[in-house]
Formats: C-alpha cells, structure tokens, sequence
C-alpha cells in the first residue's frame, strides 16, 4: 500500500470515527449532557461542553475530508485523541465511580480498554501526520506538474 493510500485510509478512519462518536452523542444528547454533569472535571460546563465535544468532532472531520485541510485535520486528530486520552488517565487513576460519556458501540468498551484503544488511535495519528509529510512535497509537485 502506498503512502498516500495509507494517509487516506487513516484520514478516512478518523473521519469515520469522529462522525460516529459525534453523531452518537448528538442522538442521545440528553444522556450525553446526564454523564458529563457527573464528571468532576466537566459537570460545571457540561452544557457547553455537550456542544462543544460533537461539535468539534465534526469539525475535525470535515477538516480531514477536504484534501486541502488533510493535514491540519490530522493534527487535529492527534490533538482531540490526547485531550480524550488525558481525560481517560485522569479519570481512571482519580475517580471512584466512572460514568460513560461516550456514544454508540464505543460505549461498550471499558474505560481501561477505552484508553488502549485511545493511545492505539494516538499511534495511527502521529503516523497519519508522518505520512501526510512525506507525501506532501509529492502532491505539491504533482499540483505543479499539472498546472
């Protein structure tokens, strides 16, 4: 598989997620906003933050879409997986009880496999970055070759 494929296939990955987890929350945003308010980091601001969270997993995918914005998407990616991640770890090292805040089949998983999968999403970011460099002098080429 080359490595424009690859980039696009991780792209597409994300982009797959993020619509699905937004989606997910927005479609029970009742339950979502319920499970922030009991987080002690949020609750203060689960309001905003039951908007903000879905909203900005949409926007990172549409950055991801847009061949133009690729890059800037994947950083993106890379930046919502360490918040969510960081979120995980303080949660489970400093919380008794844990709510689920999370939407559709991800929900299913337990917060220690969530973190794994979370950190495993980390890896496919910081590759989707590294690719996304090395095809990126390609594309410009390309774009130039073509003009």
């Amino acid at each position: 598989m080359s490595n424009k494929t690859m980039a696009e296939v991780i792209a597409g990955l994300f982009i797959l997620l993020f619509l699905y987890t937004a989606l997910s929350k927005l479609g029970e945003f009742a339950v979502f906003r319920h499970f922030l308010r009991s987080s002690p980091l949020i609750g203060r601001n689960a309001g905003m933050m039951a908007v903000l969270i879905p909203a900005g997993e949409i926007l990172v995918a549409l950055l991801l879409f847009l061949p133009a914005t690729r890059r800037q998407g994947m950083l993106a990616s890379l930046g919502l997986m360490l918040v969510f991640t960081a979120y995980l770890a303080y949660m489970l090292l400093f919380v008794p009880r844990l709510p689920c805040s999370c939407g559709g089949v991800i929900s299913r998983l337990s917060w220690q496999q969530h973190l794994v999968f979370n950190v495993v999403l980390i890896g496919l970011a910081l590759l989707g970055i590294q690719l996304h460099r090395l095809i990126s002098p390609s594309i410009k080429t390309g774009e130039a070759e073509n003009l």
